[in-house]
């Protein structure tokens, strides 16, 4: 049996939002693995060790919504929570297509994206 805690890619490019999430994730007994862009993320080896993935939509270079097309295209089928911080419904329409978890506006409360990654985690699990 792995006992280790699962490990959450997230996706941010604010470092004050990227590291409240790690923290809160971290406290909650998850592993995280921080990115500051979506090429960091397509670049890096965290990817292939992620459970699951918190992606922002708006990144710059390569939006969240275009790294989760890609990942589809390269045969990935982690389970994403985007979050936003722009109240607007063509990336909300775009990400449900996508196939998201869950879609957060920011500021959302601690507990919605805990649920919410708890929720991707008993997603990616096979059945």
């Amino acid at each position: 049996m792995d006992d280790r805690a699962p490990t959450v890619a997230v996706v941010e490019d604010n470092p004050s939002m990227l590291r409240s999430i790690q923290r809160l994730l971290n406290a909650e007994g998850f592993s995280v693995e921080p990115f500051v862009s979506a090429e960091a993320f397509l670049n890096g080896d965290g990817w292939s060790r992620a459970s699951c993935i918190v992606l922002d939509v708006h990144l710059p270079g390569m939006s969240g919504l275009e790294l989760r097309r890609q990942l589809t295209a390269l045969g990935s089928s982690l389970p994403v929570v985007f979050i936003t911080a722009i109240n607007d419904d063509a990336p909300r329409d775009a990400a449900k297509q996508l196939g998201c978890v869950a879609y957060l506006n920011k500021p959302f409360a601690p507990e919605a994206l805990v649920a919410a990654v708890a929720d991707a985690l008993a997603a990616a699990k096979p059945t």
